[in-house]
């Protein structure tokens, strides 16, 4: 959850004031087996910060905190830039300062008010050196705003005592209010070095205005010499020919322009009527910000498509749209895709635009394999895994290490509708996401059980299969969730909530299907050789659960004759009859609005394996 930017000091009976620390925002997952330890954008802090993750199994409850990583100097004041050269000080005073609950033993608390998840926080945090509780005073907040200014400190924080913890929401229940002018912008180039000064002048600084990069000033204080030589080294890695702002600004120095991803930030007098810092110093690099959170704090919702049309017939070819404050250029809106349909490129991106809210949460943070159709479904596909440099600056990538090709790929993910109608102006008809997400690739979200049948197989022996497959889990007490595959199969999810590997999970995959393969040995084969495999059984495909397997989401399109959709059903629904085109680009809209996210418990708790697999034996 986010503050809003505040001005005045108040007193309030129904608000409490907060410490504002100088630190990074941190989340600590303590739900599972193994701690997991973020930034608010996914960045591990498991081994940068392993003074603080090494106590968290001090912890005798499973939750989740919200609180901020502090560094404090030799004087016991924090200090953000102390933090930043943990690397070589790893003997640092470091605290965790805890001051929000979001889980507790197996229920969120999100849904609480403050002072009841604090309440709560209090009685179940242990603190220790370096995890602390982090207290409030109530109504006070003027007296308590002078004495973070005695004490020298950065702020304050004010929250509304009855406020709900909303996740990435800023909002007017959480405010914070400083003492000094603070503000993070985004590096967009350097200036030549004047006399003896080494390195670059001035930094070239920016932000997000109406999903406009803006210049916002430029700075050439705060640093010493080896800040200096450090963060040019990092620029020059980030170069660009041309400006990457909308309107070029005028400097009084040649401009090496670099791409704004490094975010930093600045202390500074006042803003002038035009937006531009006076006297900005340079502060610090800030690693957990992203470029696109910075932009002007009073843009809070994201823009629904705006295209900028100059004439109907550049409506149907191209035409730029603002998503999510990025701009997005769609190409060759008339391009067919679907020959036999009639169904238009265009037609593809506004179906995904119209399902965003369904399906952007199955794919949030999840590595993609691109399975891009440029040219429309009856001309050549190909998988995509490794992002070119092309890609806007603005689409998240993760990069992860493939054994096969001993190299690095870089993955695009999905989070937002401005990456969907990038992706989908690729050619990405369908969207393939990882079983597991970010932070924790290694340990996959649910399990999918693949039927995957034959040409020789009607979709009638398909639901018998899947029927069969849902039988056995009702013995062994578990719910799984199940989707037409949008072409000629089904898949069958188990959600397993990130507390097993990928092996256990294939494993388990493997038993259950096993036992389906007894109750039809005539109907379906685990015989993965395509050449040694009888061609009228259904494949009951366990494999999908390896790291970096794919499958459709819930609610993609597929590159199919019709342009079926991949759908979540009901059990009751499965049963002879149904047909993979029963749902497809014209009318899953109306049914998923109906029907809600059938697919949403795919996302939520996991099961319990070990309980699972001893009915398993008895069977």
């Amino acid at each position: 959850m986010l503050a809003k930017s505040s001005e005045k000091a108040f007193n309030d009976a129904d608000w409490a004031f907060e410490i504002k620390w100088d630190g990074y925002r941190a989340v600590a997952d303590l739900s599972k087996k193994e701690p997991l330890f973020y930034s608010r954008n996914g960045i591990s802090f498991l081994s940068k910060f392993k003074k603080v993750s090494a106590e968290f199994d001090r912890q005798n409850h499973k939750m989740i905190l919200d609180g901020e990583i502090v560094a404090y100097d030799e004087n016991g004041k924090p200090n953000f830039q102390l933090l930043q050269q943990i690397g070589d000080n790893p003997n640092l005073t470091l605290v965790y300062q805890v001051f929000d609950l979001l889980w507790l033993n197996g229920h969120s608390t999100e849904e609480l008010p403050l002072l009841q998840r604090k309440e709560l926080l209090k009685e179940a945090l242990i603190e220790t050196d370096v995890i602390k509780y982090s207290d409030h005073v109530l109504e006070k907040g003027v007296d308590f705003f002078k004495q973070m200014k005695k004490m020298k400190l950065e702020g304050m924080i004010a929250k509304k005592a009855d406020s709900l913890y909303i996740e990435n929401h800023r909002t007017a229940d959480w405010l914070k209010i400083k003492f000094t002018n603070t503000e993070e912008v985004i590096i967009c180039g350097f200036t030549e070095p004047r006399g003896s000064r080494e390195a670059f002048g001035a930094l070239i600084l920016g932000k997000y205005i109406d999903g406009k990069l803006i210049y916002s000033g430029h700075t050439g204080t705060g640093f010493n010499k080896e800040s200096l030589n450090q963060l040019h080294q990092r620029l020059k890695k980030l170069i660009i020919k041309d400006s990457p702002f909308e309107t070029i600004p005028k400097t009084n120095m040649p401009v090496t322009w670099v791409k704004p991803e490094l975010v930093c930030e600045i202390k500074y007098s006042e803003i002038t009527k035009d937006g531009i810092f006076r006297h900005p110093v340079f502060v610090a690099i800030r690693e957990d910000k992203e470029p696109e959170e910075i932009n002007d704090s009073t843009i809070i919702k994201s823009r629904e498509m705006k295209a900028k049309i100059p004439s109907k017939k550049a409506e149907n070819s191209e035409k730029e749209i603002t998503l999510d404050k990025h701009k997005v250029k769609l190409t060759n809106q008339d391009k067919i895709y679907f020959p036999k349909d009639g169904i238009t490129k265009g037609d593809v991106i506004e179906y995904y635009q119209s399902v965003a809210t369904y399906i952007l949460p199955h794919l949030k943070n999840r590595p993609l394999s691109l399975n891009r159709f440029p040219n429309g479904i009856d001309e050549q596909g190909f998988y995509q895994k490794d992002a070119n440099d092309h890609i806007p600056e603005w689409i998240k990538t993760t990069q992860v290490y493939s054994e096969s090709n001993d190299k690095y790929i870089d993955y695009i993910y999905c989070n937002d509708k401005a990456t969907l109608a990038y992706l989908n102006n690729l050619g990405c008809i369908d969207l393939n996401p990882w079983n597991s997400s970010l932070p924790d690739l290694e340990h996959p979200d649910y399990l999918v059980l693949d039927l995957d049948p034959s040409k020789k197989n009607s979709f009638d022996d398909v639901i018998e299969a899947a029927l069969q497959v849902n039988e056995v889990l009702s013995l062994i007490k578990i719910k799984g969730y199940c989707k037409t595959s949008g072409s000629t199969g089904i898949h069958i999810y188990i959600p397993t909530g990130g507390k097993y590997d990928f092996d256990q999970v294939k494993d388990f995959a493997h038993i259950i299907m096993k036992q389906v393969n007894e109750k039809l040995p005539k109907l379906t084969t685990l015989e993965r050789s395509l050449q040694k495999r009888d061609d009228k059984k259904i494949y009951l495909d366990y494999l999908q659960n390896r790291t970096g397997q794919t499958l459709a989401s819930a609610y993609s399109l597929r590159p199919k004759e019709g342009a079926s959709v991949s759908m979540p059903l009901d059990w009751e629904e499965v049963k002879p009859g149904l047909k993979p085109t029963d749902f497809n680009i014209h009318n899953s809209l109306d049914r998923i609005k109906e029907k809600g996210d059938l697919f949403k418990p795919v996302l939520g708790k996991g099961i319990d394996m070990m309980k699972a697999l001893e009915l398993l034996q008895n069977l």
